[in-house]
């Protein structure tokens, strides 16, 4: 062994038992893209614990490379080719924005989607739940399916109602707006439809529209929306607006409703997918799953603030009350 073989073995040596074992093994590559924030996205923490307990533990059995659209949707395509250019094993796409990204990005990795708000099929994204054919696959929600119980539970806390604002992210496509909207015309509603296409758009939409104090509020899914939750609700507390939202985050940072599937346990889900990824297995194989088990959750330190009397149905049928 020469002299420079030595130095080589020697520096070597010297690393961290870590870096020599990423070195040796070659860690699979778990991409991440978001539209969001890293310290809001509690998906990506949900599915990163969800790693963990299946033994993917990051920087030691597995690296992650995490890409965050910093609430503009429009640089997600650029990311997106930059991770297929890295050559990762799997992409885990959060939301419409993302997966849209990824797809257009690459027709050969695995992509591991969750969205609630898209139907899948008709979106393009797979061909059936059972068989999805092509390279993505994961969690879907077709929202418009929820939209109903929130105008509903609306109705309940403010009978008078009969203009109610709705928050749209325009990046997550028009079926919401469509379904809301039939939905309220067979219940006599009138919209006040506010759009935005980032986060900045959302913050302004929310101070300009809010001040002609509709009766009520719903915000279709987004994830944007659910990362900006407190945001939402500090609008809708300052104008005295009830508001409901799918993210259980919203009553949890001072919203007065929420109904929805449990994020905590969709992000978990994501993890079992990857892994199932991880250990060879084709996306065009593995089954897409759907929410069936849906949370209500009521603030009544809000409704108080907002001085309404939450009927005592409502409160039966929460899964969880705020005081």
């Amino acid at each position: 062994m020469n002299r420079r073989d030595l130095l080589v073995l020697g520096s070597f040596a010297a690393l961290p038992l870590a870096a020599r074992a990423a070195q040796t093994l070659h860690l699979p590559v778990i991409a991440t893209l978001s539209p969001g924030f890293p310290t809001w996205d509690a998906v990506i923490a949900g599915l990163k614990d969800g790693l963990r307990e299946l033994g993917y533990v990051e920087g030691s059995t597995v690296e992650i490379k995490a890409r965050w659209g910093l609430g503009k949707p429009e640089t997600l395509p650029a990311l997106a080719e930059e991770l297929v250019r890295l050559n990762v094993n799997v992409i885990v796409a959060l939301a419409r924005p993302a997966i849209n990204a990824a797809r257009l990005a690459t027709t050969v990795l695995p992509i591991v989607a969750i969205d609630l708000v898209s139907d899948p099929v008709a979106a393009g994204f797979v061909a059936s739940f059972a068989e999805p054919k092509g390279n993505v696959t994961g969690l879907f929600l077709d929202q418009p399916e929820l939209i109903g119980k929130w105008l509903g539970f609306i109705k309940e806390v403010a009978p008078n109602a009969k203009r109610i604002a709705v928050l749209w992210d325009t990046n997550t496509g028009e079926d919401q707006v469509r379904a809301i909207s039939e939905v309220a015309k067979a219940i006599s509603v009138d919209l006040q439809v506010l759009k935005f296409r980032n986060a900045t758009e959302m913050q302004i939409v929310l101070v300009t529209s809010l001040r002609d104090r509709p009766d009520g509020l719903v915000q279709l899914g987004s994830p944007l929306i659910n990362e900006l939750s407190s945001r939402v609700a500090s609008s809708a507390a300052a104008y005295r607006i009830p508001a409901i939202s799918m993210y259980r985050s919203f009553c949890e940072n001072g919203g007065l409703m929420s109904y929805g599937p449990n994020l905590s346990i969709w992000s978990h889900r994501l993890a079992g997918y990857v892994a199932t990824i991880l250990k060879g297995a084709k996306p065009e194989n593995v089954p897409v799953e759907k929410p069936t088990n849906f949370e209500f959750v009521v603030n009544l330190k809000v409704a108080k603030s907002l001085g309404i009397d939450v009927p005592p149905e409502i409160l039966a049928a929460a899964n969880n009350v705020i005081e």
